[in-house]
């Protein structure tokens, strides 16, 4: 009898385990489809801007009707549909190149000495990283990396270890203030 009790224990503890994993992978995919929403919605904006010569007065607009014709999604303020078009134009404009770049070559390559057909490669690649990484953690995070840190290793970085060590966005937050990096 206390060994089938040990096993059903043993049985519990694995069905937690797999339901909290599930849960979390859940939180991930969800959390990866925002981001990617985001930067799209962010990126269709800065194309029309570019194409049609709109300027910033697009954006309350935007607001406005997606509120009235969408009340019950959230997310979609002015200011956040500033920040969808900032993240776009600094993750799917201009990658982050160096980091990737240096750990191929264990060196620092400026781009002007790399081939065309290898830094298009180089390009690409960075770009899949960094949308991998900047998918992994939350939006509020993205966005305090976007205001507080300028220099792109140290952001590349901060992301790194947001992901590894698991911070919250006020223990980010309290890492950028120290200057750990």
């Amino acid at each position: 009898m206390s060994s089938d009790l040990a096993f059903y224990s043993k049985l519990l503890v694995e069905i937690k385990d797999r339901i909290r994993l599930g849960q979390t992978r859940v939180a991930l995919s969800a959390n990866a489809e925002m981001i990617a929403m985001y930067w799209d919605i962010g990126r269709m904006i800065h194309h029309r801007q570019k194409e049609k010569g709109w300027g910033a007065g697009i954006i309350p607009r935007l607001a406005v009707d997606l509120k009235n014709e969408l009340p019950e999604v959230k997310g979609f303020s002015e200011r956040n549909i500033g920040y969808m078009i900032r993240f776009a134009r600094e993750y799917g404009i201009q990658p982050i190149l160096q980091q990737p770049v240096a750990k191929l070559s264990g060196t620092d390559i400026s781009m002007e000495k790399v081939p065309q057909s290898v830094a298009q490669n180089l390009k690409t690649n960075s770009l899949l990283i960094l949308q991998q990484l900047v998918a992994q953690i939350p939006w509020g995070h993205n966005i305090l990396l976007m205001e507080k840190v300028k220099n792109l290793p140290a952001h590349h970085w901060y992301m790194q270890q947001t992901i590894e060590q698991g911070w919250s966005r006020d223990a980010l937050a309290a890492k950028i203030k120290g200057k750990l990096h």
